[in-house]
């Protein structure tokens, strides 16, 4: 994480973000729902501030969140809450191993994200091509 003179502060609660592993932004990032070209644009939270998404993080050394209501697990299809529950761990567990692996930034997200970005950059070069070839 970046560092600045006044840190990143939660838009939900206005505190500090300090950790990595607290991140929101940085969990939705490895998660790819945000670009490499949007990430410093894109406000920061706690991920506990989020619990939309955190409900869906079950692991070990995670407290678990719950949210009551439509958009609940509970209320959710079951099927579809496994998938997530899969997904935004598995990018939970990959936030936290990424202090000790001393990636570059790009390299943070998980590896089916990268290889989509990747796909999605060649079909638009291959486009880009194809009008002007």
């Amino acid at each position: 994480m970046s560092v600045c003179e006044q840190g990143y502060l939660c838009d939900v609660c206005g505190g500090d973000v300090e950790e990595l592993t607290d991140s929101d932004l940085y969990l939705r990032y490895v998660l790819g729902e945000i670009d490499p070209e949007s990430l410093h644009l894109s406000p920061e939270r706690h991920i506990r501030c989020n619990p939309i998404l955190a409900q869906f993080i079950v692991t070990d050394g995670f407290e678990p969140v719950v949210v009551e209501g439509y958009f609940g697990k509970a209320e959710l299809d079951p099927s579809f809450v496994a998938e997530e529950e899969f997904r935004v761990s598995r990018g939970y567990l990959r936030l936290v191993e990424l202090p000790q692996l001393e990636l570059p930034i790009i390299d943070y997200p998980l590896p089916e994200v990268l290889l989509r970005w990747q796909d999605g950059a060649e079909k638009v070069a291959a486009e880009l091509v194809s009008r002007t070839g």
